[in-house]
């Protein structure tokens, strides 16, 4: 399952250099599929859909840091456990409940950011 922040969130910022696939954003900060990863032109996500790396896709919160579900891999294939989660000050970054994903899928994920 990807990680999400909680608003219980500080925005101290600490998580957002922690992130191998740069899926966290600061508050108010819109978002690309290209950043941070390998990802260019059109690409088929592990889900199977079709987006356009480039494109601007706006904030998914405007009060406190987010993480994109689409790029989380909850580290999988970069360290043992999520950094986000490791590094923050008061525990706001949690499992997704929303978004559960096997390992297998998590490290496919993390295959097609990096490829």
């Amino acid at each position: 399952m990807a990680i999400i922040i909680t608003d219980e969130c500080i925005n101290c910022g600490a998580c957002e250099p922690e992130c191998p696939n740069t899926a966290i954003y600061e508050g108010a900060e819109a978002w690309k599929y290209k950043d941070g990863t390998t990802l260019r032109g059109e690409v088929t996500l592990a889900d199977g859909k079709k987006v356009l790396s480039e494109e601007v896709h706006p904030a998914i919160s405007d009060e406190y840091y987010y993480i994109v579900p689409d790029k989380c891999t909850e580290c999988k294939g970069f360290h043992d456990e999520p950094q986000c989660a490791a590094v923050c000050p008061v525990d706001c970054c949690v499992p997704d409940d929303n978004n559960v994903e096997t390992e297998e899928k998590l490290l496919q994920k993390q295959n097609i950011l990096h490829s």
